[in-house]
């Protein structure tokens, strides 16, 4: 049998795990400058603690996990299994006889779940930061996939919005630092869609038209209009809802345009004002250097259910790729759970889609797969120990090292040290060895030297 993997899965070399490992470092490195503390949660989860969190289509893409043991029953038991998995075919349906748990489809439902479960344990406001893959059962394309990574920072226990304005100062910083050019942050208020939908008059329809507009970059206005249509929106609706996602200008002057355009919802007067103040908070923290841009996006709807307040997404303009990171405000995610006023706010990073824009735009350092800094050549017998005992003496002083395992041909040890790209080579032979000294042999200039050991280690240790 020929092997292969899952449809949207995939195997990541050791060049590809080294890039990973640069951008979960510099997202670690910053989230901890913040204080953030980190979190793991296991792949799987009890369904019902997912389903109903992430809407209709969300909950759609659930990987469900069968039930151990469905093949044993006898024939009574069969026959209601049977019924049970007739129903899961003709609709979403979860049944605790056929399947009771599911892969995490994000990581913010999980910390929810374990903040509700921990919540006598835990100093509030709760800063965590967690980096762990996640699984979707949906169509693989470019920069989609079944099984992912997400890498969330989210604060719970405070409703104020400078948790907002340092999660957008976070975005800007990592990308700051891993020089990805033209990025844009967007953000948006589902308060503001709400009020949309109040003067669409059309109060019922807010999850309707925030699931059309969610799908505004990859069908357009034309196939948002359809859509909108489809979910019984009146054409007037639908014409207030062009008109407001067209406005232009600076962010400030957006938001002014809209007091006046949506001045009579109550709900939108709110997000305006919650984006105005998170714009204030995030001008007083925000570095100069960082190039990111912020925008106020009227049409970012974000479409999970469980978002209230400001929402977020991040887009590279350099790269068609969609978004490679989102979040936002959620009042009443633990409340789910039977905690109420908990309110808290998230962003994710989608660590597959920045690799695949950095590995695109190659924009990783060089040499990250670099491992072994020296590879000692193995010539056999005496040789062979005293190389062992310099190895060691590497090791201890935390230089990367290791020796060619078998007495082969000296031409295959040095193709194998270039072709594992490893900078250095240490050759000894019998007169080194009587010296107790060794040759050191830069693979990069070509120039070689016979230096004591301790001259070897100050040499690799500066590089």
């Amino acid at each position: 049998m020929k092997p292969s993997i899952p449809q949207g899965t995939r195997d990541f070399s050791p060049a590809e795990v080294r890039k990973r490992q640069y951008i979960l470092g510099i997202l670690k490195e910053i989230f901890e400058e913040y204080g953030f503390l980190p979190l793991e949660t296991p792949a799987m989860e009890n369904l019902t603690t997912l389903t109903g969190k992430y809407g209709e289509e969300g909950d759609r893409l659930i990987f469900k996990i069968l039930n151990n043991g469905l093949h044993d029953k006898k024939e009574e038991a069969k026959s209601k299994l049977n019924e049970e998995w007739a129903k899961m075919l003709e609709k979403p349906y979860n049944t605790p006889k056929v399947t009771e748990r599911a892969l995490r489809y994000d990581l913010t439902i999980p910390f929810a779940r374990f903040v509700v479960m921990h919540q006598h344990e835990l100093a509030f406001p709760f800063r965590r930061y967690q980096m762990q893959p996640v699984w979707r059962a949906d169509r693989p394309q470019k920069g989609r996939y079944r099984e992912f990574w997400q890498c969330d920072a989210d604060v719970v226990g405070s409703a104020s919005l400078i948790n907002e304005a340092e999660l957008l100062c976070i975005y800007r910083s990592a990308f700051h630092k891993m020089k990805l050019p033209g990025v844009v942050v967007k953000v948006n208020s589902r308060k503001l869609l709400a009020g949309l939908a109040e003067i669409c008059n059309a109060p019922d329809k807010m999850m309707d038209i925030t699931i059309a507009l969610d799908k505004l970059d990859k069908i357009g206005w034309e196939g948002v209009t359809k859509e909108l249509q489809q979910r019984n929106i009146e054409q007037s609706g639908i014409d207030t809802i062009e008109k407001i996602i067209s406005v232009t200008g600076s962010n400030e002057e957006k938001l002014r345009v809209l007091e006046q355009l949506m001045g009579t919802s109550n709900s939108a007067l709110a997000g305006i004002t919650e984006l105005r103040d998170t714009l204030k908070y995030h001008d007083a923290l925000k570095s100069n250097e960082w190039k990111s841009e912020l925008q106020v996006d009227i049409s970012l709807a974000r479409g999970l259910n469980y978002y209230t307040g400001v929402i977020v997404e991040v887009v590279s303009n350099a790269v068609k790729m969609g978004s490679i990171g989102g979040g936002g405000r959620y009042d009443n995610l633990t409340g789910l759970f039977g905690l109420k006023n908990m309110s808290g706010v998230g962003v994710s990073f989608g660590i597959d889609r920045i690799y695949d824009v950095l590995d695109e735009l190659k924009l990783f350092p060089e040499n990250l797969d670099i491992t072994t800094q020296v590879l000692l050549v193995n010539f056999g017998k005496e040789d062979e120990l005293y190389s062992l005992k310099v190895m060691q003496q590497l090791r201890t002083e935390g230089i990367s090292a290791e020796i060619y395992p078998d007495n082969i041909k000296f031409d295959k040890q040095m193709k194998y040290a270039n072709k594992r790209s490893i900078p250095y080579v240490i050759i000894i032979g019998e007169q080194e060895r009587a010296e107790q000294k060794v040759s050191l042999k830069n693979f990069v200039t070509g120039e070689q030297q016979v230096l004591s050991i301790v001259d070897a280690i100050d040499i690799l240790k500066g590089t």
